[in-house]
């Protein structure tokens, strides 16, 4: 489970933008603490730019989880899970939220801004925020995942 008192890093390129606003906006009120990592604007740029931040500080061990968001999800994704402690996890309805946490024990979120509707995004990001790891058979799987890393 997340320590609501943690900082959550988000980043987006400009597709993701107008829902990384929403988001942020969103989760304040709700009482979390997010560090927008950036775009600021919704003028093109490349997603790398603003996903390597967010997941280089997940991977370090300076955030427990974060947020990204580009276009599809999925450039977000695949940048994010090159650190090796990332496990980020392309989400775009509810139960991959949950199952990405149950049993994959991700800490990275990856949002599809131009699929997702920002009102699922937000459920989708409070159940992964809120949902913990079963362990079990799902530990032994993720502890290979990272085997294969090294």
């Amino acid at each position: 489970m997340f320590d609501k008192e943690s900082i959550i890093p988000i980043g987006s390129d400009h597709a993701g933008f107008d829902l990384k606003e929403y988001l942020i906006r969103e989760l304040n009120i709700l009482g979390y603490h997010l560090k927008d990592m950036g775009t600021f604007t919704d003028d093109s740029v490349d997603y790398p730019d603003y996903i390597h931040p967010v997941a280089s500080g997940v991977d370090k061990g300076e955030f427990d989880m974060g947020i990204i968001i580009c276009g599809s999800g999925q450039g977000a994704n695949i940048t994010a899970n090159k650190y090796s402690n990332v496990r980020s996890a392309l989400c775009w309805n509810i139960e991959q939220a949950r199952l990405s946490r149950q049993h994959n024990n991700a800490n990275i979120i990856a949002l599809p801004g131009r699929f997702i509707q920002f009102e699922i995004s937000l459920e989708a990001v409070m159940l992964f925020l809120n949902t913990g790891f079963e362990g079990g058979r799902h530990l032994r799987r993720v502890n290979k995942i990272s085997k294969l890393l090294k």
